[in-house]
């Protein structure tokens, strides 16, 4: 039977048969409790006297040894029978680990602590040797706190989705826990709920914050064929939702589980750690003997003196605050960012995103909307506005141009019934425009050299620049009108996202040296949006195979790029790029998968905090892997002139190790701002 551990999520995987009575007996020695992965893990709370009994125990008896050595003195058999109590309860879980790793050779903190302590007893420093004991508990406590905290942002994701729902099977209602609910049944979510299960609303209206999924603050609207994600809050009306998912694979489930394997894979800098702790521990071991043995052995120093200052060298190099520097800020980065509708898919992605000098953006869909609409309608004086617009959404209706619903759309706005006007001898002039009879006349609406075509005189002159200005604008213009006069103009345009402006700003502000815009639109539409939209560069008429070309180019000129596009069509230049970033991961299957980080809402406003995030725990990483290594150096510098005690030892071990996890846990502070 094979097993892995996932400590990040606090998961154990087992490729096997076995039971929990087996897993939970083999885990006996550190008091391990195993709960199935589907079953809500219920919590004790333990009085915190209870819980750290055998600390208070280990600390009262130490007092006693050190008001029995002030009275009697160090060698009394009082204190030293006080000190050997406080060692034995506060110690014993570390002297069993460590003894074992004696006898198999395995070199871990614990071995090297059970050495120091048992060393330090042996030549006569029973206090000191009660006192790492002591300390050695308190930061173990403190540890597995710190560590409990960054994994609670696992379980409350855990917790957002309810584990039964109230399903309509035939004319019953009848409330169903989410393993046994199927696709197609009708969830009923009443005001009030959350909502179990991923489906399509088949009827009612509400507005249902989505906060838990994608990170939005505001409540969304939600009506007839509308998709709605489990664990997300049913604020205001009754809903009627199609099941469209499994439990398994609801958008929550696929969030949860990639970010369990992303707080299990090793960043690059944890990876370095674990190498570099794995050489480390037989070195240090060789250090404090040599420390221990060398001065007395070749020098005739006093052997007490030196033995000890071995052991303090031995507790020193513990390598426990160089081992937990790096996983505790990924799990803690991951998670926050989850939190906020982030989803990042890895340790290694994280860090590179925190060292990103270079930011791409597909135009359409990611900086615009990705939807046209109507910017400007100009009908000619004489003309009546809604006569015109009627006909002319009336002729788009029969046209397959992209651009045709922008005009329908706001036909339906301004409440004209076009629908019901008879078009005669319809017919599409390839890229040029369409035409057709209404009411006996014949009306045209195109492109500008169209009607430079059917018009006697061509377009007048102060229309000309009316269109000019406009196309300058990036809108895309049509001409309304018969053989014989115009009779309006109307643009259509992508518009931009409310927040892109900011986005960019925001970025430049953050140090991004470059930030590009590349689009597949003609140069003019696209100078227009990146000249509004801020971006430092702009790249035009590019094919999907353009696009991957310039990020290998930008990879070669700024080394980490990151890629922002909406996951389908961007797929290679997302692939290609050191980061490739999709926006609008709920929902879409593609974008959780082809993308190393994904913004679960549609909003590109979250870009700017996944780079503050990515950046502060890159800083941490770096300040933790400095402190851990730079403390232990200066403390074993004390050996030289013979200062090192094992107070100090253990303030650089052990005070090391509570420092970088508590400096870790700022992360939960990054908020998205």
């Amino acid at each position: 039977m094979d097993a892995s551990v996932n400590f990040g999520a606090a998961k154990l995987t087992v490729y096997g048969e076995t039971t929990i009575e087996e897993l939970e007996k083999a885990g006996a020695f550190e008091n391990i409790k195993v709960v199935p992965e589907k079953q809500k893990m219920e919590e004790k709370k333990e009085p915190f006297f209870q819980k750290h009994s055998t600390v208070i125990a280990s600390l009262v008896f130490l007092l006693i040894g050190w008001v029995s050595a002030e009275m009697k003195g160090e060698e009394s058999i009082s204190s030293i029978l006080a000190y050997g109590a406080s060692m034995v309860v506060g110690g014993y879980r570390l002297f069993s680990t460590g003894l074992k790793n004696l006898v198999r050779l395995e070199f871990d903190m614990k071995t090297l602590m059970t050495i120091a302590v048992i060393g330090a007893a042996f030549i006569g420093e029973w206090g000191e040797g009660a006192t790492v004991v002591i300390l050695f508990a308190i930061s173990e406590a403190l540890e597995s706190y710190s560590m409990d905290k960054a994994r609670q942002s696992i379980r409350s994701l855990m917790d957002i989705a309810p584990k039964e729902a109230l399903i309509r099977r035939g004319n019953k209602e009848i409330t169903v826990e989410v393993d046994d609910i199927q696709i197609g049944d009708i969830m009923i979510v009443k005001p009030g709920q959350k909502i179990a299960m991923d489906g399509i609303v088949v009827k009612g209206l509400s507005a249902v914050n989505q906060a838990a999924i994608t990170g939005e603050s505001v409540p969304v609207a939600k009506t007839v064929d509308d998709e709605v994600f489990a664990g997300t809050l049913n604020a205001e009306g009754l809903l009627e939702v199609i099941v469209t998912k499994h439990v398994d694979d609801t958008t929550i489930a696929k969030i949860i589980h990639l970010v369990e394997e992303a707080q299990a894979e090793r960043a690059p800098s944890q990876a370095f750690v674990d190498r570099f702790a794995k050489y480390y521990t037989p070195l240090i071991m060789l250090v404090a003997f040599g420390v221990a043995v060398v001065p007395p052995m070749f020098f005739g120093a006093d052997w007490d003196k030196w033995i000890y200052q071995g052991l303090a060298a031995l507790v020193v190099g513990c390598p426990c605050a160089l081992v937990i520097s790096t996983p505790v800020a990924i799990v803690t980065a991951i998670g926050n960012a989850a939190r906020n509708g982030v989803l990042i898919k890895g340790g290694i992605h994280l860090e590179e995103m925190g060292a990103i000098k270079a930011i791409a953006f597909d135009k359409t869909g990611t900086l615009t909307k990705g939807i046209p609409v109507v910017t400007d309608y100009l009908p000619q004086q004489n003309k009546d506005s809604n006569e015109l617009l009627t006909i002319i959404a009336a002729l788009e209706k029969g046209s397959q141009h992209p651009l045709a619903s922008a005009i329908m759309k706001k036909a339906e706005q301004e409440n004209l019934h076009y629908q019901s006007v008879l078009v005669e001898d319809f017919s599409s002039i390839t890229g040029k425009g369409i035409k057709g009879i209404i009411n006996g006349e014949t009306y045209y609406v195109g492109n500008p050299n169209f009607f430079d075509e059917i018009l006697t005189k061509g377009i007048p002159n102060d229309l000309r620049f009316q269109i000019s200005e406009m196309q300058n604008q990036g809108k895309t213009v049509m001409v309304a009108g018969t053989t014989t006069e115009v009779m309006g103009l109307i643009a259509v345009a992508d518009v931009l996202r409310e927040n892109s402006k900011g986005v960019i700003k925001k970025l430049h502000t953050l140090g991004i040296q470059k930030t590009i815009m590349l689009t597949g639109d003609n140069a003019g539409t696209a100078n227009a949006i990146g000249k509004q939209v801020g971006v430092s560069d702009i790249q035009a008429e590019l094919l999907p195979q353009d696009k991957l070309t310039f990020i290998k180019e930008l990879r070669g000129k700024y080394d980490r790029v990151a890629m922002v596009g909406d996951g389908v069509n961007d797929a290679p230049a997302l692939a290609a790029s050191t980061v490739g970033i999709a926006m609008g991961g709920a929902g879409t299957d593609t974008a959780l998968e082809t993308a190393d980080i994904a913004l679960m809402a549609d909003d590109l406003g979250k870009l700017p905090f996944t780079v503050k995030l990515s950046r502060k725990a890159l800083t941490i990483i770096k300040q933790n892997i400095t402190f851990a290594l730079g403390i232990k150096l200066v403390a074993l510098l004390l050996v030289i002139p013979g200062w090192l005690t094992l107070w100090i030892a253990i303030f650089a071990d052990m005070g090391a190790t509570l420092i970088v996890t508590l400096n870790g846990l700022r992360l939960l502070r990054v908020k998205d701002k």
